[in-house]
């Protein structure tokens, strides 16, 4: 079933003195709650539509254009828009088209295969589970006088710290991604839960735009950020499922509801306790920031029964914290902090039992 929808658009014709791409979007209706564009070459515009819930469109999407005179162009331009009738209305009278692009939906991803587990052979020994944060097409930050890019500097700290882990052979440890691949939000706290991990930690590497913010930080879950930095974080990093416009996460009701859980509430707690233990144990080894744990709603984090936190192991935004963080001696320091506060977090769990 196609719902009704007013759409509109304004574009910039190639033509002598003018460089061709899309000027203007917009579009609305019950369906849509906002929408955009992004060109990403002379010749090449994606249009993104953000839906105000779930809708359906049958099996493609298809755009219409038509050709006309460079005067009737030139008119309509002047207006500052050219109207697009919408799929009811164009079952009306059908317009003459003259071009046809249809885009395929793809159907959903199969389920991911789950990493292997390294370390400890005994079954009983609690689970750590690692996440390298961003990968594939999604870069995360950027350091913009040499170049390093976040996803590359939390694989080599996730795998530093995996080694660490797996010499001391006191935990069982995986990796969410080995390599340099992507992984939407949901499948990263998702592969903790299918392996029925004990501790989720997420490795990232902070940005700022001043350039003089350094030092490490630890987040836990919290429905309320516990500052304006930490709302900024939160809503950076839960954009990294939306690529050009487009929503690779998606979440249902069920994990709202979730949230709410006394399962989650202990897991927060446990989770925090482990953040001011993290900092603790790993200050010898690595710089933190005064302010070094804050609360933010982190999707990676919303697990409902894992304790899980977010390490920013510094600022790639920095000199100082950007070398330290991409050399094998830094990453050396960071996993064996990482490496006694885990530890240490599991001793004291064993003791209480």
């Amino acid at each position: 079933m196609f719902h009704s929808l007013a759409l509109a658009a304004a574009f910039l014709a190639p033509s002598p003195g003018m460089a061709g791409g899309i000027a203007a979007l917009d579009i609305r209706g019950a369906q849509v709650s906002s929408n955009g564009f992004a060109r990403t070459s002379d010749a090449v515009a994606r249009v993104m539509q953000d839906l105000a819930g779930p809708a359906v469109d049958g099996k493609s999407l298809t755009f219409f254009v038509q050709s006309v005179a460079d005067n009737r162009f030139r008119a309509t331009l002047g207006k500052g828009r050219i109207g697009i009738d919408s799929p009811a209305a164009m079952a009306a009278r059908p317009p003459k088209k003259i071009h046809s692009i249809t885009v395929p939906i793809p159907p959903a991803a199969s389920g991911i295969a789950l990493p292997p587990v390294e370390g400890a052979r005994d079954g009983a020994r609690p689970l750590v589970v690692i996440d390298a944060g961003h990968g594939g097409h999604d870069p995360g930050a950027i350091n913009k006088e040499t170049g390093q890019r976040e996803k590359d500097v939390t694989l080599n700290i996730a795998q530093a710290i995996r080694d660490e882990l797996v010499k001391s052979g006191r935990v069982r440890v995986a990796l969410t991604r080995s390599d340099d691949r992507f992984l939407v939000l949901q499948e990263r706290y998702g592969i903790a839960r299918k392996m029925g991990a004990d501790l989720f930690i997420s490795i990232h590497a902070d940005s700022a735009e001043n350039e003089e913010a350094h030092g490490a930080t630890v987040y836990t879950l919290s429905e309320t950020a516990s500052d304006r930095e930490a709302a900024r974080l939160a809503a950076r990093e839960n954009k990294a499922d939306i690529i050009n416009g487009v929503n690779l996460g998606g979440q249902s009701g069920d994990v709202s509801s979730i949230l709410i859980d006394l399962t989650q509430r202990e897991s927060m707690n446990v989770s925090a306790s482990f953040a001011r233990l993290l900092q603790r144990e790993a200050s010898p080894y690595v710089p933190f920031r005064t302010a070094y744990h804050r609360f933010a709603s982190l999707i990676v984090l919303k697990a409902p029964d894992t304790p899980s936190v977010l390490f920013e192991t510094g600022y790639i935004s920095n000199t100082a914290d950007a070398a330290f963080l991409s050399s094998r001696e830094g990453q050396r320091k960071i996993a064996t902090g990482a490496a006694r506060a885990i530890e240490v977090h599991f001793a004291r769990k064993l003791a209480m039992n």
